[in-house]
């Protein structure tokens, strides 16, 4: 029988400190790069989502990773051994990774998923390994999972690759790159889509002692050695965004403390945001504030969100309460992230009472007070179900169909966010 998860958000204005987890892309780049480091590594701050729950499942059955809570110790190796079968589950980032990290290994890995995730696109990767020397079969329909991967007579060199399907794709391979002879330079092909997450992977590798130049269109990465590292992962601004756009549904404020350790993160662009559409937004500290009192005008705004393209799903409900039409443009290629993140958020947010309309490349937001009561879909998608559940701030109740995909990213979700959300009823 399908959860289901009521929520009524408590009546007046907001004042909550919500405390976020660490960021998963964040810490999916520094375990790998322990994992491939010579030597033992210390990674804090790790969230308990289901992402990174993928990568130190695998580490553990090789007997590589140790740890509880927040803090895991890597004892990483340049010789790369690895589990003959990974089940990825529902998690993308980790599957990618993971399939690059198998090119490595002496052995065959076969990397497989959840359903949902047999769905999503894997064929630029494979092709990519592949022209690498990399042995990379399909198991069922090719560019899919589940794939069995084998290390071949890989190399370095030269390799293009396309920039306008995923990132992922891109940072996998930056990845293993060091550990191949000759290093590696990648041309990429087209416009390059969450470019934000490219650097991302850029500033983890360099922590790790490995140089990368990204120039244009080109990532160049020597060939070399990971240096263990003790390192801390910060808080995620992927989460953050579902606290921090609650002041452009209900006036008051929210902190996220601890978040601007994060402004490097590419998600950030958040801030800039909340401040375009008339939000007051300030750092104390380490923490950050976000607040919009009673006479405060919101604005509509059109933006561009190709490199933060995880936002859209928490701006979009935001935007759907600021009176006027808003523009989310240049993010086509969510429609192949855990759902369609066009079209089914499309689809959700008009039960909720939203005008929306999917274009190319993003949506028209009409936005408008909404009062109705409403049930939603999650899509197996985990920005869906938390974006969705802020609809109870300004609805009169919004139901969460299969709360539990929050578990991907953030578990406790709906508990951490109970002083926005109230404490949600739960029917299993």
């Amino acid at each position: 029988m399908s959860s289901k998860a009521r929520i009524v958000a408590p009546p007046g204005p907001l004042n909550a400190t919500v405390r976020v987890p660490g960021s998963k892309s964040v810490a999916n780049r520094a375990l790998v790069c322990a994992f491939l480091a010579e030597g033992t590594s210390t990674v804090t701050g790790i969230p308990d989502g289901d992402d990174t729950a993928v990568i130190i499942d695998a580490l553990s059955q090789v007997g590589r990773i140790a740890g509880a809570g927040d803090t895991w110790v890597v004892k990483g190796s340049r010789s790369v051994v690895l589990p003959g079968i990974i089940d990825a589950q529902l998690a993308g980032t980790s599957s990618r990774f993971l399939t690059a990290v198998a090119a490595l290994a002496n052995s065959t890995t076969v990397i497989d998923g959840g359903e949902p995730l047999r769905s999503r696109p894997m064929a630029d990767l494979h092709e990519a390994l592949s022209s690498l020397g990399a042995a990379v079969e399909p198991l069922g329909e090719p560019g899919h999972l589940p794939v069995s991967v084998s290390r071949a007579q890989l190399r370095g060199g030269n390799l293009a690759i396309r920039g306008d399907v995923s990132s992922q794709f891109i940072s996998a391979v930056m990845l293993i790159a060091p550990l191949l002879a000759g290093g590696l330079a990648i041309s990429i092909e087209g416009e390059l889509v969450s470019r934000s997450y490219v650097e991302m992977t850029a500033s983890v590798m360099q922590a790790f002692g490995v140089r990368v130049d990204i120039t244009d269109n080109t990532v160049r990465i020597a060939e070399g050695a990971y240096t263990p590292t003790d390192y801390f992962v910060e808080p995620d601004f992927s989460s953050a965004a579902f606290p921090l756009v609650a002041p452009v549904l209900r006036v008051g404020s929210v902190v996220v403390p601890g978040l601007a350790k994060s402004v490097m993160q590419g998600d950030a662009a958040l801030l800039e945001i909340l401040r375009r559409v008339g939000c007051h937004v300030e750092m104390r500290g380490d923490d950050v504030l976000v607040m919009r009192s009673e006479v405060d005008q919101l604005f509509p705004v059109s933006l561009q969100m190709a490199d933060c393209s995880d936002l859209v799903p928490a701006v979009a409900v935001a935007l759907s309460a600021i009176p006027g039409e808003s523009r989310i443009e240049g993010v086509g290629f969510i429609r192949n992230k855990e759902s369609d993140r066009l079209g089914d958020l499309a689809s959700e947010m008009r039960e909720c009472g939203a005008d929306v309309e999917v274009t190319d490349d993003g949506l028209v937001i009409r936005g408008h007070s909404s009062v109705s009561t409403s049930a939603v879909q999650t899509h197996h998608d985990h920005r869906l179900a938390m974006a969705l559940s802020l609809y109870g701030l300004v609805n009169n109740e919004v139901i969460v169909l299969e709360p539990d995909v929050v578990s991907k990213s953030w578990p406790g979700y709906f508990a951490d966010m109970h002083v926005i959300l109230g404490t949600p009823e739960v029917e299993k």
